[in-house]
């Protein structure tokens, strides 16, 4: 198989955070000796996440057999994983902002068991698309502070941020976050816009918003419109585009791509 010399935008500092994590697994691991050293083990798992390199394509470029590149890319997503931010330390971070964003984002999935009826959970009826729902806290320049464990894509951002303590965190420690619509009663830290008003009973039609209303809501926008930015962020890395291994094992590719997000 051909292969040819490719390059990826990923910041050095995150590639250097995973393989001083790698050297330091293999001297606890006490290894004598490995195919690929601690550094280039540590670029074939980030060209994995970023540009979702199948493992043949890996083990032709690295010169090394498909189930070495199993092995290597599963010990760099265990360790990238466990170095992801606690909701706890992302409060903490959250607490020294002004305000934070809060929302939701569906990763869209592939393997889901579809005749047996397992695939209902993952379905998005907002997105009509089968995927994960992530809740994602962002600062007010649009830069990741945190992002939720998985959970099926059915579930609406609300009921998601209240399964992961979002909610409670942010009323714990004065958060302040704005939202869209979709977090509307999700308590006084959380500021969603103005909705339409009740219908009126003589047209049956929903009453339209004021004009002070309506600038409420072009200000509340402007400063929510920089939390898009982290989603972007987040779904610049491929694998994360469509998640094509079982849903179970995307906590891991979450918290990975998360870890090295916040080291760059």
């Amino acid at each position: 198989m051909p292969s040819y010399p490719s390059g990826m935008t990923v910041s050095n500092r995150a590639l250097r955070l995973l393989a001083d994590a790698l050297r330091a697994r293999r001297r606890e691991l006490r290894t004598r000796w490995r195919r690929l050293t601690a550094g280039r083990q540590a670029l074939l798992v980030v060209a994995h996440l970023r540009k979702n390199e199948t493992y043949a394509d890996l083990a032709t470029g690295f010169a090394v057999g498909r189930s070495t590149v199993y092995r290597y890319i599963d010990e760099g997503l265990t360790l990238l994983a466990a170095m992801a931010p606690t909701l706890k330390e992302a409060i903490a971070v959250a607490a020294g902002k002004a305000y934070v964003i809060l929302d939701g984002s569906l990763l869209r999935i592939d393997r889901v068991a579809m005749a047996s009826g397992n695939d209902r959970p993952y379905y998005s009826g907002k997105q009509k698309a089968h995927g994960l729902n992530v809740q994602v806290i962002a600062d007010p320049a649009g830069r990741l502070i945190w992002v939720s464990p998985p959970l099926p894509g059915s579930r609406h951002d609300i009921a998601a941020a209240r399964k992961h303590g979002i909610l409670t965190a942010f009323e714990a420690a004065g958060v302040t976050a704005l939202a869209d619509t979709g977090y509307q009663g999700a308590g006084p830290q959380v500021t969603v816009p103005q909705r339409r008003r009740r219908k009126d009973p003589d047209t049956g039609k929903y009453r339209p918003l004021s004009a002070a209303q309506k600038e409420v809501n072009t200000a509340h926008a402007r400063l929510r419109g920089p939390g898009e930015r982290a989603n972007a962020q987040l779904k610049s890395w491929k694998i994360l585009r469509k998640i094509r291994s079982s849903p179970n094992q995307a906590a891991r590719l979450v918290g990975a791509v998360q870890t090295l997000i916040l080291a760059g």
